[in-house]
């Protein structure tokens, strides 16, 4: 739900506080908020951002099909690398998301061409019963779930990562310029 905070006010005589939101789609929130009434709920609100522009997006996959090409290695895999080194952790209210894989260079190898899940190993290896070993990883957020500021910090590390290759890249202004032109066209608080 995207909204605007509207005001609070206290009842005097109970001490309860009132906090008023107003809401971009009401028909949408009535819905959705309708089956919680009543009910005592965790609340949380955040700062509003746009999401990254199809730009920025189309400029990444660029750059990550060029390094990966000096590289010889896939897409997938310089993908997969980037998002180990600048990119988002995945949780759940709060919690990182742990696996546990066999420490093994076909696991390794599987992980860094997955293009539906993205880990990230840890230090974490353990041995097994039998003597094996395993090695526990981190989940990462996919690059489609960034918003602006996110998609930034990882087209720059791309960026830098290009330019040590030799990879020609656009100028840092160039890129500035980039980033900034979705939410030129949408403002939002952040």
């Amino acid at each position: 739900m995207v909204g605007r905070f509207d005001g609070i006010t206290q009842d005097v005589m109970t001490g309860r506080a009132t906090v008023r939101f107003e809401i971009e789609a009401p028909a949408k929130a009535a819905k959705e908020m309708g089956p919680f009434a009543g009910h005592r709920l965790r609340i949380e609100v955040k700062r509003y951002r746009e999401k990254r522009s199809l730009d920025a997006n189309a400029y990444y996959w660029t750059l990550v099909t060029k390094l990966a090409d000096a590289l010889g290695v896939s897409n997938p895999c310089m993908h997969n690398c980037l998002l180990r080194r600048y990119g988002q952790l995945e949780d759940i209210d709060g919690k990182l998301i742990y696996l546990v894989l066999p420490d093994t260079e076909e696991a390794e190898d599987k992980a860094l061409e997955a293009e539906t899940y993205h880990i990230k190993p840890t230090s974490e290896v353990k041995i097994g019963e039998k003597g094996e070993a395993y090695r526990t990883y981190v989940m990462m957020r996919g690059s489609s779930t960034y918003d602006t500021k996110e998609m930034s910090r990882l087209i720059e590390g791309l960026v830098s990562e290009c330019r040590e290759a030799g990879i020609e890249t656009i100028t840092p202004d160039e890129i500035e310029r980039m980033m900034t032109a979705y939410e030129k066209k949408h403002p939002s608080d952040g």
